[in-house]
């Protein structure tokens, strides 16, 4: 009789360390696992003027990709977290998007100074590289199990420099991780091979942090644009219909305040300017950003004296 309990016994307890060591698979899943989203892309129905940025590729900071056979593997990883800012910026639905033919020239000119020279047609640049980049593969084996996971990682930064000044005015990074997880219990279960699509997972992930913070930054900053003309009492701008200029819009016409230099850094400051009149849109022409003008005419404040150095209109405060 003892006998028989004990043969019934072994069943009973190879079910029941099976059931222990169930695994169960786990999708990829991005390390954020719900998105930061800025105030300002929260907004719904609030029209903004649409700022114009333009974006230089990527570097590769990391040591993915630096051997000579998997370069073209690690510009890869650069252009892609660069298309995908740019994607993500133009999805905002408040900016328009320029991209720079001559980005190592551009990042050489930024680092001299002399941003003026290239005659980038956007009010902002930004410069980013992916900082970090990699992939790890881990497993637990126990006594009828084993799992297997597949980790990828990324960090990004970009840097949003002025395009005017050519000073970096704001630095942000943004990381993502995704991982796919698979097992087997007793020989069944999932498998799975080297999965590419982590590496574009983890990129994307890092992307949408940085796109969160750039945009809250650049919607904190009022919408400019510059003086082409003044004459007869009407103010010409650049600006059209593209940036979300319309008849009957309201603009402030802005002298430049004193450019100063900060003893702490030694760099240039200008200090802020004063308004010397409210003008309205009358009527805009242009086919692109890039010849898109408005003719606008006096409500208060004078014209005189306005020149294009020195002047600038400015969204009115809401």
């Amino acid at each position: 009789m003892n006998s028989t309990v004990r043969n019934s016994m072994v069943p009973l307890v190879l079910m029941s360390m099976v059931a222990c060591a169930t695994v169960e698979e786990v999708q990829t899943a991005d390390a954020v696992r719900a998105p930061a989203v800025s105030p300002s892309l929260a907004q719904e129905g609030r029209r903004r003027l649409k700022k114009k940025i333009a974006i230089a590729r990527f570097t590769n900071e990391t040591l993915y990709g630096k051997s000579a056979l998997l370069a073209e593997k690690a510009d890869l990883v650069a252009r892609q977290a660069s298309d995908m800012l740019a994607t993500r910026l133009t999805q905002t639905g408040k900016f328009i998007m320029f991209e720079v033919p001559d980005s190592e020239k551009v990042l050489q000119l930024v680092g001299q100074g002399e941003m003026s020279k290239m005659g980038i047609p956007a009010d902002y640049l930004i410069v980013g590289s992916v900082s970090e980049f990699g992939r790890k593969t881990t497993g637990e084996t126990g006594f009828l199990s084993r799992t297997k996971k597949q980790v990828a990682y990324a960090k990004v930064n970009v840097r949003l420099v002025s395009t005017r000044t050519g000073q970096v005015i704001f630095a942000t990074e943004g990381a993502g991780e995704a991982e796919l997880e698979v097992g087997t219990v007793m020989g069944m279960g999932t498998k799975a091979d080297y999965d590419s699509t982590l590496n574009d997972k983890a990129i994307s992930a890092a992307i949408s942090k940085v796109t969160s913070n750039l945009v809250e930054k650049l919607d904190g900053d009022p919408w400019r644009s510059y003086v082409l003309d003044a004459q007869d009492g009407k103010v010409i701008i650049a600006g059209g219909p593209s940036q979300g200029l319309e008849e009957g819009m309201r603009l402030r016409l802005v002298k430049r305040g004193k450019t100063v230099v900060n003893p702490q850094t030694n760099l240039p400051v200008e200090l802020p300017g004063s308004e010397v009149a409210i003008i309205e849109i009358e009527s805009t022409s242009g086919n692109s950003p890039n010849d898109e003008i408005a003719v606008c005419k006096v409500v208060s404040g004078s014209i005189e004296g306005v020149d294009r150095q020195n002047f600038f209109v400015e969204e009115v405060s809401r």
